[in-house]
């Protein structure tokens, strides 16, 4: 599977026992090409949405048990009967592909998170339910590192989402930090090298404090579950905060230097892994 998008977790990994690949491979091609559409290419907004509509009526013939004739769906609807995974995950996936495509800005961090709950949450309660670990404390957890994994990818594809017109960091905390939309995408178009002005660098400064602390609030949860799938969500977290700390050691340039993960850092992510239980 073509994981670019999501370089920062891992998708149908090696630590994903064999029984359970083609059930995430199938949810992981919906939730992937559903985003596609809100996304990528040339296709106007209503386009868009009517694609999105037509993936809407699929999920709703799944549920009614009708025939379908899209081997997307089939495969989907297979997956989701053999490990009785909750659809209403994928109606949420939806609801957050289509809010993309009609909302550019976010008012505060509640609106934040109210869309992670949709677009990032859905994915780790798919997974806990393949697992049979769907306890209301592993959701809670879950739920925390899902947030904040997806808070970081907007924090590192800040440059990218202003090219899309869209901006996720909270207007309420870009005010509070006097920093204005008009020089937000200024500061992508500064010439290379220019210095980032003090109120962006105190801004994300906080921002990664914030989601720091939402990823530490869940991360207990990798260590009490067993096998691969906590050693799966050690990485996962891992992986999160590495980001944060190659954000940081761009002196928060997410416009000229977007922090990625390479191959020492799945090395050091591996090491650290090992030791969370240690630390903890």
């Amino acid at each position: 599977m073509p994981v670019e998008h999501y370089e920062n977790f891992p998708v149908a990994s090696f630590l994903l026992p064999a029984r359970l690949r083609s059930a995430v491979e199938a949810v992981y091609a919906f939730a992937r090409s559903a985003d596609d559409i809100a996304d990528e290419g040339m296709a106007t907004p209503q386009q868009r949405l009517a694609a999105l509509q037509h993936y809407e009526a699929q999920l709703q013939r799944i549920a009614a048990g009708a025939s379908l004739s899209e081997p997307l769906f089939i495969r989907l609807a297979q997956a989701l009967q053999a490990h009785q995974l909750p659809i209403a995950a994928c109606h949420a996936l939806l609801s957050a592909f289509m809010q993309d495509v009609q909302i550019k800005r976010y008012a505060s961090h509640a609106q934040v998170l109210d869309y992670c709950a949709r677009s990032a949450n859905p994915v780790g309660c798919l997974m806990l339910h393949l697992y049979q670990a769907a306890t209301p404390h592993n959701l809670t957890q879950s739920d925390a590192i899902c947030s904040a994994l997806q808070i970081i990818n907007f924090l590192q594809d800040i440059g990218v989402d202003l090219e899309k017109d869209r901006i996720y960091l909270p207007q309420e905390q870009m005010a509070a930090f006097g920093l204005s939309e008009e020089a937000l995408f200024g500061l992508a178009k500064r010439a290379p090298g220019a210095a980032l002005p003090a109120n962006f660098i105190a801004l994300m400064q906080a921002e990664i404090a914030r989601v720091r602390n939402l990823m530490l609030s869940g991360a207990d949860l990798a260590l009490r579950l067993p096998g691969r799938i906590g050693w799966e969500l050690r990485l996962v977290v891992q992986g999160g905060l590495r980001i944060l700390e190659k954000i940081e050691a761009n002196q928060y340039d997410v416009f000229q230097r977007r922090p990625k993960l390479g191959k020492p850092d799945w090395l050091l992510l591996i090491w650290r892994a090992m030791r969370m239980r240690a630390q903890a």
